[in-house]
């Protein structure tokens, strides 16, 4: 049975991989996040711009010390010390050379999905930065995008509580489509194509269950 799963992933696996190619993503498979690590430094020269998304995935590697050298220059929005700080950062880093990020949800027809409280994911991955580079499981490879906003909105309560956001799905665990201020939901973007006006996007896929 165990032979059947990883055959029945090696097949999901390649057809993602052929569809976002399809599509005009770059994609890179590793087997390890130590290889998306050095994979995406060797990308990125120094004395670059650099910005981030917010990611467990992403969290999983040593890429946002890496950032904080002295050889880069890091929209620091991580340590800001007011949301008004923190949010005239997220404004400044629209103009980074360099986007890292994960994504929530990647379709067998080669989409990605998005789901943001505050929207500079999104908007960085459609338009800004000159280079985006997403790094990603396998374990976000869905079939197609009703499954994908079915792990948008699973994802959305789980980021709540990690974020301990004061939101009514970080209690429950489902979301509640509510309206408050710190509601984790407010922008989800399906990006159909690598091709961007500033550059193009770079999927690294890590072969393994990474993140939500």
């Amino acid at each position: 049975m165990e032979k059947i799963k990883a055959l029945l992933l090696k097949d999901k696996v390649e057809r993602t991989v052929k569809s976002l190619k399809n599509n005009g993503f770059e994609v890179i498979c590793v087997d390890t996040v130590e290889e998306a690590e050095k994979i995406t430094m060797d990308f990125i020269p120094e004395g670059s711009s650099i910005s981030m998304g917010g990611s467990v995935t992403l969290n999983m590697t040593g890429l946002l010390e890496k950032f904080r050298s002295e050889k880069y220059k890091f929209f620091e929005r991580f340590k800001q010390p007011t949301w008004s700080a923190t949010v005239k950062v997220m404004r400044e880093s629209l103009l980074s050379e360099f986007l890292v990020t994960g994504t929530n949800a990647i379709t067998e027809d080669g989409f990605l999905m998005q789901i943001d409280s505050g929207g500079n994911r999104v908007a960085g991955m459609a338009y800004g930065p000159h280079n985006v580079i997403v790094i990603t499981g396998v374990n976000k490879i869905v079939k197609d995008i009703n499954e994908g906003y079915e792990r948008l909105y699973y994802a959305g309560p789980l980021n709540s509580k990690r974020l301990n956001h004061k939101t009514p799905c970080n209690f429950s665990g489902k979301c509640e489509n509510c309206s408050t201020d710190m509601r984790m939901c407010n922008f989800v973007s399906v990006i159909k194509n690598g091709e961007r006006p500033c550059g193009k996007t770079r999927v690294i896929l890590i072969n393994d269950n990474l993140g939500y």
